[in-house]
């Protein structure tokens, strides 16, 4: 896209320097016109130089219509400069619309991203909890069946020693 912007600054400013040259010769030939109309008003003031007087009307007339589509010409550019400027211009818009729809997105996302950070904090912050929790009981657990097997074995103690003194007796 910058290729794009590039190449149409480079038309631009060649349309520019070409528009100035069209003007500068426009001025030559101005100056070139108010110097053949002086040396036309002098020749005709001698009549002995009637022809080239003539030829001097002709050159004059050949330099207006060559002065007419000068400006045509410099008409045309100047409508073609200006195609190519909106046209840059439509093209920054894009690029700067597309340039913050894209900041938007990138905010968006991040939001999302910073949300689930929190989700994902929080659910460690649970699964830890939890974790101790069973930790917690599994060390109940482990008290409450070594008092078991020792009850068990205190019961198998005392059923051993009832059977021992049911014998006796």
């Amino acid at each position: 896209m910058e290729a794009g912007f590039s190449e149409m600054r480079n038309e631009l400013q060649s349309r520019d320097a070409l528009w100035r040259r069209i003007q500068l010769e426009c001025q030559q030939l101005h100056t070139e016109l108010l110097k053949i109309r002086e040396y036309k008003d002098m020749q005709e003031i001698q009549i002995k130089h009637q022809s080239s007087c003539v030829q001097l009307t002709e050159q004059v007339e050949n330099k207006n219509a060559e002065l007419l589509l000068l400006a045509q010409s410099q008409e045309h550019q100047r409508e073609e400069l200006n195609k190519i400027r909106n046209h840059v211009y439509r093209e920054e818009q894009y690029h700067r619309s597309e340039q913050e729809r894209m900041k938007r997105e990138i905010s968006d996302l991040t939001e999302e991203l910073h949300q689930k950070e929190i989700t994902i904090a929080t659910i460690m912050e649970k699964a830890s909890l939890l974790e101790r929790q069973l930790k917690m009981e599994l060390e109940i657990k482990d008290r409450l069946l070594a008092k078991q097997q020792l009850l068990d074995f205190q019961y198998k103690v005392i059923k051993s020693e009832n059977a021992h003194l049911k014998d006796m007796v």
